[in-house]
C-alpha cells in the first residue's frame, strides 16, 4: 500500500497577522487581539511573535499581558476579516488537494498522497504552499508533513513561524516518542495529569502501555490515545465539499456583571436557550441532552448535564431543563461570571420519536408551529424583532451577540477543539 502523505497547515498568529495587514503602523510592535473589556471578554485571543517573545500568552487577562509587555498594542477582533482570509487560504489549498479538512479558521489538513511519493516529496509541496501564502495573502503558515493527520498536526507545531517540518514513518519514534504527552492531539490538561500520576511521562510511554490499561482509565478515548501515540491513526481527510453535522449546539455568555442570584441566572438561561433552540431549528435538529456550564468569579468552569424524556428544539423546554440541572447542583456560594447552555445528542427533527404516556402531542405541535412562525419573522426582520419579556427585565444582562460573532457549532471527535 502506498504511504499516505498528509499536510497540516497552521496560519501563524492568524488574527494578529490579519490585523497587522490592515494597520501597517503596528506591524513592528507587539500586538494582541483582545476581547472587549466592557463586555468582560478582556482576554488575549491572539498575539504576534513580538508579543509572544515578551511573554504574552493566549488566554491571559489584558492587564496581565500589559504587565509583561507595557508597550503592547491592543486591537479588537474583526471576525469577518478572519473568515475572509481563511477562505482565501482555502482557495490556495484547493490548488493542491481535493481532500481538505478545516480545523478552525486557521488550521487545515490536506491529503496529497496522489501528488507526492513520500513525506519528503510532500515537503516540497508544503514549501510551495507557504511561499504562495506569503506572496498572495501577506501572511505566513507553518506546515507539518507526515503519514497521518495526528503526526502532521504535531509536525506543524514543532517549528514556527513559516516552516515546513517532516515526521516520516521511518523516524517518527525518535522524533515523537520523547515528547511530553500534552503534545499529542487529544491530551488535555486533565488527561496529562492522570498520565503523569500513572508514571507516563512521554508519548512513547503511551504507545508502550497496555491498551487495556488505558481503556480502563479513559474509556474508548484510551484506545484512541494508544493508536495516536503508536502512529496508527488512519482517519481520512474529509473531502473539501463535505460538511460534518454538528455534534452539539450551544452558546456561552460572560455577562456584563456577575449573576448574583437565581433570578439573574433564570433571565440569562432563557436568553441562551432561545438562541440555542433557534440554531437547532435552522439546522433541522432536536436534542436529547442539555448541558449547563458555569464559571464563578474565581474563573473555574463546571459542567453538568441531564437527559430529556423527549427530544426537543423548543426554547421553553430547554430552559426549564437547564434551570433544573443548575438548581440541583449550584447553591450560589460565589457569584457567576459566565454561563452556557448546550444541546447535545442531536437527532434530525424528522425522526419519529417514541412519546410517553404523559405527553401532550397537541400542545407540542402548537409550540413547534409557534416556533416556526417566530423563525420566519426573525428571518425577515432580524433576530431582535421578537424577544421574551423576561429578557426585557435586564436587557444588558440578557444581551446575546449576533451569530456572526460566534462559532455556534461543535464538530469533530471529542479530541478536536470546541467551537
Amino acid at each position: 500500500m502506498k504511504n499516505r502523505v498528509v499536510l497540516h497547515s497552521d496560519l501563524n498568529n492568524f488574527y494578529a497577522a490579519v490585523e497587522c495587514l490592515y494597520r501597517p503602523e503596528i506591524r513592528a510592535k507587539p500586538v494582541a487581539v483582545c476581547g472587549e473589556p466592557e463586555l468582560r471578554h478582556g482576554i488575549v485571543l491572539a498575539k504576534n511573535q513580538l508579543a509572544r517573545r515578551q511573554g504574552v500568552e493566549t488566554g491571559q487577562v489584558i492587564h496581565e499581558a500589559q504587565a509583561k509587555c507595557p508597550e503592547l498594542v491592543i486591537v479588537p477582533p474583526h471576525q469577518s476579516a478572519y473568515e475572509r482570509f481563511s477562505g482565501w487560504a482555502r482557495e490556495i489549498y484547493e490548488q493542491y488537494a481535493d481532500n481538505i479538512e478545516s480545523y478552525g479558521l486557521d488550521e487545515s489538513w490536506l491529503e496529497i498522497t496522489n501528488l507526492a511519493r513520500d513525506e519528503y516529496d510532500g515537503q516540497a509541496v508544503a514549501d510551495e504552499i507557504r511561499a504562495k501564502m506569503k506572496e498572495t495573502l501577506g501572511i505566513t503558515c507553518s506546515v507539518g508533513v507526515s503519514f497521518n493527520k495526528v503526526y502532521a498536526k504535531l509536525a506543524s507545531d514543532l517549528r514556527k513561524p513559516d516552516c515546513s517540518t517532516v515526521i516520516s514513518r521511518q523516524k517518527y519514534k525518535e522524533i515523537v516518542w520523547p515528547m511530553p504527552p500534552d503534545k499529542l492531539l487529544g491530551v488535555n490538561t486533565k488527561i496529562a495529569m492522570t498520565l503523569r500520576a500513572m508514571g507516563i511521562t512521554d508519548i512513547g510511554n503511551i504507545a508502550k502501555a497496555p491498551v487495556e490499561l488505558l481503556e480502563g482509565i479513559f474509556g474508548k478515548n484510551g484506545r484512541t490515545l494508544h493508536r495516536y501515540a503508536s502512529g496508527e491513526d488512519n482517519s481520512p481527510v474529509s473531502h473539501k465539499d463535505y460538511v460534518e453535522p454538528p455534534k452539539s449546539v450551544g452558546h456561552t455568555e460572560t455577562t456584563h456583571r456577575d449573576m448574583e442570584n437565581a433570578e439573574d441566572v433564570r433571565r440569562v438561561v432563557y436568553a441562551l436557550s432561545e438562541k440555542v433552540a433557534s440554531r437547532m431549528r435552522a439546522q433541522h435538529f432536536k436534542c436529547r441532552t442539555i448541558q449547563v456550564s458555569i464559571r464563578e468569579n474565581d474563573l473555574k468552569w463546571r459542567e453538568r448535564q441531564g437527559t430529556l424524556e423527549v427530544p426537543t428544539f423548543i426554547a421553553n423546554t430547554i430552559a426549564e431543563k437547564a434551570l433544573e440541572i443548575f438548581g440541583a447542583r449550584h447553591k450560589f456560594a460565589k457569584p457567576l461570571r459566565s454561563i452556557g447552555v448546550r444541546a447535545c445528542n442531536l437527532v434530525p427533527d424528522t425522526v419519529g420519536i417514541q412519546g410517553s404516556f404523559f405527553d401532550d402531542p397537541a400542545r407540542d405541535e402548537k409550540m413547534e408551529r409557534l416556533a416556526g412562525t417566530v423563525d420566519t419573522l426573525r428571518a425577515i426582520y432580524g433576530y431582535g424583532i421578537i424577544r421574551r419579556g423576561i429578557a426585557l427585565e435586564d436587557e444588558k444582562l440578557t444581551y446575546v451577540p449576533p451569530d456572526y460573532d460566534r462559532s455556534a457549532y461543535r464538530v469533530g471527535s471529542a479530541f478536536f477543539k470546541e467551537a
